[in-house]
């Protein structure tokens, strides 16, 4: 089955943008996995087609209303295995893991809010899971939602040459990706480590391990902590 995902956003016109090329390009345009981009206008029943209102109890700006995002997803006809997410900074972190259970899955609906943000009442009554790609604010939802399959679709079977080079990469097994050397030999007087020039691939692995490890400690103590302190517990655990 093909994975395919739906994405719900007032700027239609912003996707498939990046996906549209390279890798990810071609594997859409060869039907390995499938993109819908849907106008949340569409729903909307005045002559204005109006999305939004002011926030209750006071405040700047505007907030997406339930009832038209509500209709928006309806139309959508979305199957209720496939996740309904909404991108927003409050949301659960992004991590590689998040993406490898989307990937293996139909394929998620993506919610891309704007403005203020989303009336609380559509997010409960339509099972939203607000997800986010960092600790930080952006114009909308359109960005992080890019980011979001562009992962997910680099691990779809056929998308990428050679299934193994995602295997070592970042965040793959907790820890930052080693560094990556090709010709020349020598570039401004910084040669490749002679350990990669070896021939030996158990000193390879052993130098990659070794790098990777310090690079994540050093630059990401939290992966490092979090990593570490799994390492810890026994292997054969109950909880009661």
């Amino acid at each position: 089955m093909t994975w395919r995902t739906t994405v719900l956003t007032l700027f239609p016109e912003m996707f498939p943008g990046p996906l549209g090329v390279s890798l990810a390009g071609k594997a859409l345009a060869t039907g390995l996995w499938a993109l819908e981009a849907r106008d949340i206008r569409d729903s909307a029943t005045d002559r204005h087609r109006s999305v939004d209102d002011t926030p209750a109890g006071g405040g700047p700006g505007m907030v997406l209303r339930a009832d038209v995002l509500a209709s928006a997803i309806d139309a959508a006809e979305i199957a209720p295995d496939r996740p309904r997410l909404l991108m927003s900074p409050r949301g659960r972190p992004l991590t590689q893991s998040l993406v490898t259970e989307l990937a293996a899955g139909p394929g998620p609906l993506i919610i891309c809010g704007r403005f203020e943000g989303v009336d609380q009442r559509v997010i409960a009554a339509r099972g939203l899971e607000e997800v986010s790609i960092g600790d930080y604010v952006l114009s909308g939802g359109e960005i992080p939602a890019l980011a979001l399959i562009d992962a997910c679709v680099r691990l779809l079977p056929g998308v990428m040459g050679k299934l193994a080079s995602s295997a070592d990469e970042s965040f793959s097994e907790g820890l930052l990706e080693y560094p990556q050397y090709t010709r020349p030999q020598e570039f401004e007087g910084r040669p490749i480590p002679e350990t990669l020039l070896s021939g030996d691939h158990a000193r390879v692995a052993a130098w990659r391990r070794a790098e990777a490890e310090a690079l994540t400690r050093a630059r990401r103590p939290d992966l490092w902590a979090a990593r570490t302190s799994g390492q810890k517990r026994p292997k054969n655990t109950t909880e009661g």
